[in-house]
């Protein structure tokens, strides 16, 4: 009886042969293969650019006032709709991760709801609440205060379409944390203040540092809600991609310049945070 019993646990090793090993080999070329259109789709428009580029325009047009004075303005309003982002989005990341409440749909809608608007609708409804007659802006224009059509402009427009990438981000990596471990920090005589930069966002930080990189990129990216609400004036509001557009009637090498900068900025910022991010 005990022999059988043996016999029943006894584990079968089938021994590997190619024509057993032949549907795995083909099943692991498959996915390649399949992925390969995507890649195509994704990385030729990105290669036919860069071969675009004429390294004698691209240093004549470097110097361009123009592509200096909107890649200046790029950069700092993007990196401020960044930073407004990371301190106004925190908060509402954390809520969304750690509360249930009434109401919970309909914030959840609102701030995905940027990130599928249409861009002009998003300039359109900037304008209305700040707009020199708008909910806001007439308020303010009597104080002497104007917002549309100046730099603040394009930070609101960019931070209207892009702050919710951060905040989806953060709120994920908020949702992932073991609140036992904030629990023990706080038994410890933790203030509720270095819970949360000790504990949370020590631990969320890699979420966090993708969201404010996701946001920034795509402020820099910002066009449609930016040349509605902002306008595009050279040297006040006119961003990158706003001068990419009036480059495309005028000056076509000047556009490809513009576009190759864009293009560099976003791939090397992505690049180190995902150095930065597999090291941890």
């Amino acid at each position: 009886m005990s022999n059988r019993s043996e016999a029943l646990t006894r584990t079968r090793v089938v021994p590997a042969t190619p024509e057993r090993d032949a549907p795995a080999r083909r099943r692991g070329w498959l996915l390649p293969i399949l992925s390969m259109p995507m890649l195509v789709l994704l990385g030729l428009p990105l290669l036919a650019l860069l071969l675009r580029v004429d390294v004698a325009e691209l240093g004549r047009n470097l110097a361009s006032p123009t592509v200096l004075r909107a890649l200046s303005l790029s950069l700092t309003t993007a990196t401020a709709a960044a930073l407004l982002a990371l301190l106004l989005g925190t908060p509402l990341a954390y809520l969304l991760a750690r509360r249930t409440f009434r109401g919970r749909r309909l914030v959840d809608t609102l701030v995905d709801l940027p990130m599928v608007l249409p861009p002009a609708v998003a300039g359109i409804a900037l304008l209305l609440v700040f707009g020199r007659r708008g909910w806001l802006g007439a308020p303010l224009e009597a104080a002497g205060i104007s917002i549309v059509f100046t730099p603040v402009a394009v930070v609101l427009a960019q931070l209207f379409v892009a702050a919710p990438f951060y905040i989806r981000s953060a709120a994920a990596g908020f949702a992932e944390i073991d609140g036992e471990l904030e629990q023990a920090a706080a038994l410890d005589g933790a203030s509720d203040f270095d819970v949360f930069r000790h504990v949370t966002a020590a631990l969320a930080w890699p979420a966090i540092l993708g969201g404010i990189v996701m946001t920034w990129a795509r402020a820099l990216g910002e066009f449609g809600a930016t040349i509605i609400f902002a306008g595009n004036f050279p040297g006040r509001t006119q961003t990158m991609p706003l001068a990419i557009y009036l480059g495309f009637e005028r000056d076509l090498d000047l556009a490809v310049t513009l576009a190759f900068l864009l293009l560099a900025a976003s791939f090397t910022v992505l690049l180190v945070v995902h150095w930065s991010l597999g090291r941890r």
